[in-house]
């Protein structure tokens, strides 16, 4: 997960800032808006700090934080000369004289202002000292004429930041097998044993891993999300269920087991609905195949198994380390199920990542930047197997 600045200056373009934040959010990576007054002439600053789920900021210096990469879209003709000359009179202004990394500049401006000599000079300086251009592009603009300087398509500048940050389909040719979702245990025709996960976290896992040019296939337990698209997905309501699905594709290169499973089932089943009256009902339960347990005892030669820990109480990281011997796989990712700002059905997850070789605290976060941060790390334990 990277942090970006994403300057936003004063050109009716501003609107397609919006889809950029969005990409990158999407991508798993931590976006700061710096939107100046020009530029809230046509978005509000609020609506780039939605798409970043961020609150606005108080902090009178976020301008100035570390970042791993600086985007300015549009870049208006006034704010490249700033710019070019090293002045500071606004925030992005400031942040591009702060920043030591990569700088990516989208153009968005009046074809012949782009054409003009004083542009192009200042084009040439900000290059020389280092910074990528992306656009602009031929077409009508907004006042009517025709020629450069469209600013470049979003997914354009999206896969040009991917480039400067050193992203590549790090997944290519490989298999992912992904969990997600609460298996249900039938009590009977209509009642079941199940919990309140939602999919979320593991269809999180499935996109990051599509991104990255893996073939991914989602074992779907009941998911209230929608899976991600482009990903093989097999429906598996019960323990049994995804048992067998992940046996049958146990040679995934990766396989990352976010799904809660249930631990018991009943015994018996009842095939019609049991209709109430005043009696109790007594329901002995039996213990699940462990699906995490056995793909360990199956894995093959080079595979990285990924499991879950979702624990309760202080003894939660404990039993979390314990799983990662007892179930024999490379990453046990630990979250605490009982607070309810994170964890089931939550839009946010705070994890603790457990490996052999030590411990790491991931700060709460949207869980497709914590799922990012995942793969990531099964991406060192991979090519620590090759």
């Amino acid at each position: 997960m990277a942090r970006v600045l994403v300057g936003v200056t004063g050109g009716i373009a501003a609107y397609k800032a919006c889809e950029l934040v969005r990409l990158l959010v999407k991508g798993g990576h931590e976006v700061v808006p710096l939107v100046t007054p020009g530029a809230e002439r046509f978005v509000r600053a609020e609506t780039f700090f939605a798409l970043a789920r961020l609150s606005p900021s108080d902090d009178l210096y976020v301008h100035l934080t570390r970042a791993d990469l600086l985007v300015v879209a549009p870049l208006t003709a006034n704010t490249l000369a700033k710019l070019a000359h090293g002045e500071a009179d606004n925030l992005v202004a400031e942040a591009a004289l702060a920043h030591r990394g990569p700088v990516l500049l989208a153009p968005a401006m009046n074809p012949r202002m782009w054409a003009h000599p004083a542009t192009q000079a200042n084009v040439e300086a900000v290059r020389s000292r280092g910074a990528a251009i992306v656009g602009p592009g031929e077409g009508e603009t907004a006042e009517g004429e025709w020629g450069l300087g469209r600013m470049a398509e979003p997914e354009q500048i999206y896969a040009r930041c991917r480039e400067l940050l050193g992203e590549t389909d790090s997944l290519a040719g490989r298999e992912v097998l992904v969990s997600a979702g609460g298996t249900r245990e039938p009590l009977d025709a209509v009642r079941f044993l199940g919990n309140r996960s939602s999919g979320r976290m593991g269809v999180a896992l499935a996109e990051v891993s599509r991104r990255r040019g893996a073939d991914v296939t989602l074992l779907a337990a009941n998911l209230t999300v929608p899976p991600p698209p482009g990903v093989e997905v097999v429906e598996t309501p019960t323990a049994e269920a995804m048992l067998e699905a992940a046996l049958a594709r146990r040679g995934a290169d990766l396989v990352l087991m976010a799904a809660a499973v249930a631990d018991y089932r009943p015994v018996e089943r009842v095939d019609a609905k049991r209709p109430k009256d005043e009696r109790t009902w007594q329901v002995e339960l039996e213990p699940t195949h462990d699906v995490l347990q056995s793909l360990g005892e199956r894995r093959t030669n080079g595979q990285v198994l990924v499991g879950f820990a979702a624990e309760t109480g202080p003894d939660g990281l404990a039993r979390a380390r314990e799983k990662l011997s007892r179930k024999r796989v490379d990453l046990v990712v630990y979250n605490d199920v009982a607070r309810a700002d994170i964890g089931f059905d939550s839009d946010e997850n705070e994890v603790v990542l457990v490996t052999a070789s030590g411990e790491r605290r991931i700060e709460k976060a949207p869980k497709d930047r914590i799922a990012a941060t995942i793969v990531d790390t099964a991406e060192e334990l991979l090519r620590e197997r090759a």
